[in-house]
């Protein structure tokens, strides 16, 4: 199935001009509201030029990456809105990550700078006596040189950073089948292009006179361009939530008068089982959802006690990130990711590369100018030289051309939207003394999606607990990575060539 695409690579300006035609359109209105205060649109291009400005002054120069851990406060969009200004690339860290798990993005990116918070003060001065590339560290909420309101003390004309296009804007970290990081590369023109392209969905996804709820990771595809992103393109309003608590943000919906959710699987869930949902979503004129597929019952809980239809979508960080969405279908139907949008070619091919039949599953292979830039540092397997990218994933078209998703990314696991691959975790098990093999898959959760259960092989006559073992992994990996049912097996099924059989492995957990 296929949508008509625009004209390829368009010229896209830097992603920070958003701030700036915001601040010109409507300097006094509300661009950001949190329990800590707020930001008019002209504080925050103020606030993000002043960020610009210390980055330069530090040395930096364009392209050099700034890794970034900042939670969803009123620092990250001036934060991430200087670093683009600056004519930098911002590479957003998950803020749950262990200090091992920091050093691999930083390492791997090659980062001159790292913006943390105080929790991460001490994680990032480390790094900064480890890694030559590291220079500088800035941490947020701390005083005196070295802090964020440093950085932003000088004084100065505003900044334009001269960079858009097919300049590097993001390079977005996560764990690939290898079992360690792989940053896909976003470009000015790819970000640009999928806001572009969201906002010509109708009924419109976004206007100026939303007030959008922000409790989505903003270090995640989905809330950086698929939410702040496009608050930025409309001139909406960002109400930011640091960390997702049912009964809280239901709170901030009435608080702050919330028009739009984006919003994630867990999220429905825990509020569908809440008494006062529908009269905290009385304001709410659209519920999204996206990053991990929406079990049925909960989008028909949500619906019958609040009247609003949940509309989810489907994409990867690779594609800046929304492919499909159920706002593109005639009716939006459970269990399916809808219809592509305008602006993005996509196709369902069979094992061969042909076109399925009408009906079959085929793996979902897509063309936009919202694609990735391949992933660093070197761009390899990027989109071909037609513009095709295979993702990997498999779906069938219905009667209607509706999608539905069948399978999953080769053995990717999604717990809450995030993305965990078998691979990363088996090594860490493997690194405990007792361990002598390893096998990781998810299972199904019905707050998370799914979770991760291990199934390990132990030396003889060892016998560590699995509390034991799971400390040991969350020294290592963020809490979301860890098993959550660990199961100790006298062997585990191989195959002919030696490889663990998942398929047998399935059979054997359960």
């Amino acid at each position: 199935m296929t949508s008509q695409a625009e004209q390829a690579h368009p010229t896209a300006a830097s992603l920070d001009e958003l701030v700036r035609d915001a601040a010109r359109a409507l300097p006094d209105k509300a661009a950001f509201r949190s329990p800590a205060g707020s930001l008019s649109w002209a504080q925050t291009d103020a606030a993000v030029d002043a960020t610009a400005r210390g980055l330069l002054a530090l040395g930096l120069t364009a392209g050099d990456r700034v890794a970034m851990q900042v939670g969803n406060t009123l620092d990250f969009p001036v934060v991430y809105f200087g670093i683009l200004r600056a004519g930098l690339v911002a590479v957003p860290v998950n803020t749950e990550y262990t200090a091992a798990e920091v050093e691999q993005v930083v390492r791997a990116s090659g980062a001159r700078l790292l913006m943390t918070e105080r929790r991460g003060a001490q994680t990032g001065h480390t790094l900064l006596a480890q890694l030559p590339e590291l220079q500088h560290v800035v941490v947020i909420g701390a005083d005196g040189p070295g802090s964020l309101s440093t950085l932003q003390s000088g004084v100065g004309s505003p900044v334009t950073s001269g960079r858009g296009g097919e300049d590097l804007a993001v390079v977005l970290f996560t764990s690939g089948t290898s079992g360690r990081p792989r940053g896909a590369m976003l470009s000015h023109r790819a970000l640009s292009a999928n806001l572009e392209q969201t906002s010509r969905i109708e009924p419109q996804v976004m206007s100026t006179d939303d007030v959008v709820l922000l409790v989505v990771p903003l270090f995640h595809v989905y809330g950086l361009n698929g939410a702040l992103g496009l608050i930025a393109r409309q001139h909406a309003t960002g109400v930011l939530v640091e960390r997702f608590d049912p009964v809280e943000t239901l709170a901030d919906l009435r608080r702050y008068a919330v028009t739009c959710v984006v919003g994630a699987p867990p999220m429905y869930v825990a509020w569908s089982m809440l008494p006062d949902v529908g009269d905290a979503f009385t304001t709410v004129r659209l519920a999204l959802c996206g990053a991990a597929p929406l079990p049925s019952t909960v989008l028909h809980r949500v619906l019958e006690v609040t009247g609003q239809h949940v509309f989810e979508g489907y994409g990867l960080t690779e594609t800046a990130p929304v492919l499909t969405s159920t706002l593109m279908s005639t009716v939006a139907k459970p269990d399916s990711i809808g219809r592509p949008l305008p602006g993005i070619e996509l196709r369902l091919l069979d094992g061969d590369g042909h076109d399925v039949e009408e009906g079959d599953p085929g793996e979902i292979v897509v063309r936009g100018d919202n694609l990735f830039s391949g992933y660093w540092p070197d761009g390899a397997e990027g989109p071909d030289a037609q513009g095709w990218w295979a993702t990997g994933d498999v779906a069938y078209a219905d009667v209607d051309g509706d999608l539905h998703l069948v399978d999953r990314r080769r053995e990717l696991i999604l717990v809450s939207g995030f993305n965990v691959y078998p691979r990363e975790v088996e090594e860490v098990l493997l690194t405990h003394p007792d361990v002598v093999e390893a096998a990781v898959l998810g299972i199904p959760h019905p707050y998370t999606g799914e979770s991760v259960k291990a199934l390990v092989v132990l030396r003889e006559r060892a016998q560590p607990s699995s509390e034991e073992l799971v400390a040991h992994c969350a020294r290592s990996l963020a809490r979301f990575k860890c098993p959550t049912a660990i199961e100790v097996v006298a062997e585990l099924p191989h195959s002919a060539t030696g490889k663990v059989s998942k398929g047998r492995l399935r059979e054997l957990a359960g």
